[in-house]
């Protein structure tokens, strides 16, 4: 069955969801990845079920969109809303992640370059293991700062580091002043936080493959991705 959903009449096709749920695990994958072990992965499945479901109510063929491209951001959005409905992240350490944010902001200003672990936790009175533990939180919060970024890009990364992307529904309404920010901004992190960005990202690896091609551990993974995250925000006006 082709991915386009409709015939040259413009008429829609019966959509078969079972050939979809594919959709659904995929999306629950990549989040289950960066969250704690609280989180159970048949939650995340459940309700992006419920969104491929809605997603076969609401899709337009006219639109232009297959349904792929239409599907995959509300099967997430149903996850993300599920997990953020939770409030699952202590307050105290959500101070914490936006500290991080706001003390890379202030060292680069001050060192004109972007600084390293022992500089922030050096600027933040932690020592490398609490920054390297506040990290990791932060990396289970990440969908914190999807749904902030949402406000600006659209639907993840995915639209920051390839904007132009034929299956990426964002890619024109992103915009361009924004997009141009978080562009410039990957091509200024550190290599090794980049190649994180870039595999993670365009690769579709998950941590642990990551960590055996740059030969770190999972959890340095966790961290690099965190920061370079935090970088990135850290120049973008929320």
């Amino acid at each position: 069955m082709s991915d386009s959903l409709y015939n040259s009449q413009g008429v829609v096709n019966q959509i078969d969801w079972q050939q979809y749920l594919y959709l659904v695990r995929n999306e629950a994958l990549k989040l289950a990845v960066r969250l704690p072990t609280t989180i159970e992965l048949d939650d995340l499945l459940q309700v992006g079920y419920i969104g491929l479901l809605e997603s076969i109510k609401r899709y337009d063929a006219s639109q232009g969109y297959t349904f792929t491209t239409f599907a995959t951001p509300r099967i997430k959005g149903a996850m993300l809303d599920e997990l953020r409905s939770r409030d699952w992240l202590p307050r105290q350490t959500r101070k914490k992640i936006k500290d991080v944010t706001n003390a890379i902001n202030e060292l680069e200003q001050k060192l004109g370059i972007p600084p390293n672990d022992q500089q922030i936790a050096a600027h933040l009175q932690l020592s490398l293991t609490e920054y390297h533990k506040v990290l990791l939180d932060s990396n289970y919060s990440q969908i914190c700062s999807y749904d902030e970024i949402h406000k600006k890009l659209g639907d993840n990364l995915d639209a920051l580091i390839e904007p132009d992307a034929d299956n990426n529904p964002f890619a024109s309404i992103i915009n361009d002043e924004i997009r141009n920010i978080i562009v410039q901004q990957i091509d200024n992190l550190p290599e090794k936080e980049k190649m994180v960005l870039a595999l993670y990202y365009q690769e579709e690896l998950n941590l642990k493959e990551i960590g055996k091609v740059l030969d770190i551990s999972e959890s340095r993974v966790s961290q690099l991705h965190s920061q370079a995250i935090k970088r990135i925000q850290s120049k973008i006006v929320l």
